[in-house]
């Protein structure tokens, strides 16, 4: 069997904001059973790749490269999504990240990818299986200044995390 890597695009938080995202995490009271997504791996995803075979990489690394404008992304919307997972979803959704999203499904197909078929909701993860947790009403606006997407390699099935495997400026 082809040896195999799970990948993600995403738009991965400087240290500053990946603090930002914590103290939001940090104002809700997660009930029992609520899995709160640890500090490093908080992010917000692009397009979730899945699992693709390790010798495509390569290839990947260099197709998924798309022209993209710098952005504000404002944090601040705390929601409780049906499925349990809780997230923190932009005030308004800047046209650059949807244009930068668009031009990442658009390059998909190029490397042998289909992009996925429902709408976009651009959040961060903050909790899954959080049903039943209460919702905070305010916190903090967050500011990111988003200049850069990354590929991502995701080893969560064996402990180790997520790497960035390459930032697109």
């Amino acid at each position: 069997m082809a040896a195999t890597t799970r990948l993600f695009l995403a738009l991965w938080p400087d240290a500053a904001v990946r603090e930002q995202l914590r103290a939001w995490r940090e104002l809700w009271h997660w009930p029992r059973g609520a899995s709160p997504v640890h500090t490093d791996k908080l992010h917000m995803t692009l397009h979730f790749l899945g699992n693709q075979p390790s010798e495509s990489l390569p290839a990947l690394l260099d197709g998924l490269a798309v022209p993209m404008s710098p952005f504000r992304l404002q944090l601040g919307v705390a929601e409780l999504w049906q499925n349990g997972i809780a997230v923190l979803a932009p005030s308004s959704v800047p046209s650059e990240l949807l244009d930068l999203h668009a031009a990442l499904s658009g390059a998909l197909p190029g490397v042998g990818l289909q992009p996925e078929t429902r709408a976009y909701r651009p959040h961060v993860t903050m909790a899954r299986r959080a049903r039943g947790v209460e919702v905070p009403q305010d916190g903090p606006l967050i500011d990111w200044e988003i200049d850069h997407y990354t590929l991502v390699e995701s080893k969560t099935g064996d402990g180790s995390g997520y790497t960035v495997l390459r930032e697109y400026r």
